[in-house]
């Protein structure tokens, strides 16, 4: 099992780089790999940046529409200068760490690596060089707080969400990612906790964030009224075409290679897509009498969340299935549970990647069984539900608990929302002073 639970990109580069034996002169370079993972860095900027901005701008107000668009961008710049100074040592710095032992490093690494040190263009993990593998890195920790922002968009301030940015990469991110991918003595690790491409670090842990996000800044003014209705599913259809096509970046990308396992993974990445589709249109269909587009984008999501811890241990039936469920769930978490829970997650963050998420991690333990035609050889059904049920339950406390203490320390300093008048004239006009309509 330990082949597989190591498959993630940022496990598969800590597992190497722990090997006493490795001698980084005697690599030589992988073009074809390197050429990949490359082309897999410009996928998951597309799915980011314009992607999950049209996807979300679509969904909100035209006057708030400019104001996501500058948020990702902001993210992209602190994000990408926090990496190479810190964010990448937190993560991948494997010091004092050993396998089936908890300690500190189990949870969040060092700084050995801060500002890159000791890498340079020659130095090569597995045949890639390390910049390459950092910077795809970069761009899940780019977008992983950007996702969050939906929850509560259209409410907070522009200056608040840079400094969530900034506080929620360092504590909460760099931490869950190591945990996940951090190679043998990681927690999630040692628990035997399956997640290939970031079903805990990057969807439960942005949903759950969104969700407590939600939660403290409140109800955006004319909630649950047509005043509130998306200005251009247009957009969002657009976006959701884009976040498509940047998921085989972010998922067969996480391969490191051009090999048999990417080629199982672009096409569970696919399928999963396609099922989540038609689990969420059958299922609005049956319920709701009428297939919406807005449904049928949103199962595509869902599919692509709950595909993402499994990409690499199910086969296509697993796939599959694991879409068409995950699409039925979010359909259930984005038009009842909302309702009960009576919480504004503006654009359904927590409904599509934290629902999705932990629908994706459960199933990721049953449909990995040879007998169902996953290739984790050897898999118990029971321990590995227990294993999966751990990861998803840490991912949840670790992420609420830290998420409700960074907005707790924002509020009482700078302040989290608008003034109910910036709300009003939209946060377009008053945080950048720009229209994104004219006539």
């Amino acid at each position: 099992m330990l082949s597989h639970i190591m498959k993630g990109f940022v496990g598969t580069l800590l597992f190497i780089l722990s090997q006493a034996a490795f001698a980084a002169e005697e690599a030589t370079l992988d073009s074809t790999s390197t050429a990949w993972v490359m082309t897999s860095i410009v996928f998951v900027m597309i799915m980011f940046i314009p992607g999950l901005a049209l996807f979300y701008g679509g969904m909100i107000r035209g006057k708030n529409v400019l104001s996501i668009c500058t948020q990702f961008f902001a993210f992209a710049g602190l994000v990408g200068l926090m990496w190479i100074a810190f964010i990448y040592s937190l993560i991948v710095d494997g010091t004092g760490m050993q396998e089936g032992v908890f300690n500190l490093h189990s949870f969040v690494g060092g700084l050995d690596k801060i500002f890159l040190n000791g890498v340079t263009e020659q130095t090569l993990i597995g045949g890639i060089p390390e910049y390459v593998l950092s910077v795809f890195g970069m761009t899940f920790a780019m977008i992983t707080p950007a996702i969050v922002v939906g929850g509560y968009a259209e409410r907070m301030k522009f200056s608040a969400l840079v400094l969530f940015a900034i506080l929620w990469t360092t504590i909460v991110y760099a931490p869950m990612a190591h945990m996940v991918w951090g190679g043998p003595g990681a927690a999630m690790h040692n628990w035997g906790v399956l997640d290939f491409a970031g079903g805990t670090a990057v969807h439960i842990n942005s949903g759950v964030a969104a969700l407590v996000g939600a939660i403290m800044l409140g109800k955006r003014k004319g909630w649950k009224t047509p005043h509130l209705a998306p200005h251009n599913l247009v957009y969002t259809f657009i976006g959701a075409g884009l976040l498509w096509a940047g998921w085989f970046g972010f998922n067969v990308g996480s391969a490191l290679a051009a090999n048999s396992s990417a080629a199982l993974i672009l096409m569970n990445t696919q399928v999963a897509a396609c099922g989540g589709i038609v689990g969420w249109m059958l299922i609005e269909k049956l319920t709701d009498k009428h297939v919406t587009s807005l449904g049928l984008a949103s199962g595509a999501i869902a599919g692509l969340v709950g595909i993402t811890p499994a990409a690499a241990y199910v086969g296509p039936f697993g796939a599959s299935m694991i879409g068409i469920m995950t699409g039925i769930c979010c359909f259930f978490a984005v038009t009842r549970l909302k309702r009960i829970l009576h919480i504004d997650d503006s654009l359904d963050v927590f409904a599509l990647h934290g629902i999705g998420g932990m629908i994706g991690g459960i199933l990721t333990g049953i449909f990995a069984a040879p007998s169902l035609g996953g290739n984790v050889e050897g898999l118990q059904f029971i321990p590995q539900f227990f294993s999966q049920i751990i990861g998803i339950v840490v991912t949840v406390a670790y992420s609420a608990i830290f998420t409700w203490g960074i907005f707790k320390l924002i509020d009482i300093t700078i302040g989290l929302r608008v003034t109910d008048e910036d709300e009003e004239r939209g946060l377009d006009l008053t945080d950048h002073n720009e229209r994104a309509y004219n006539n």
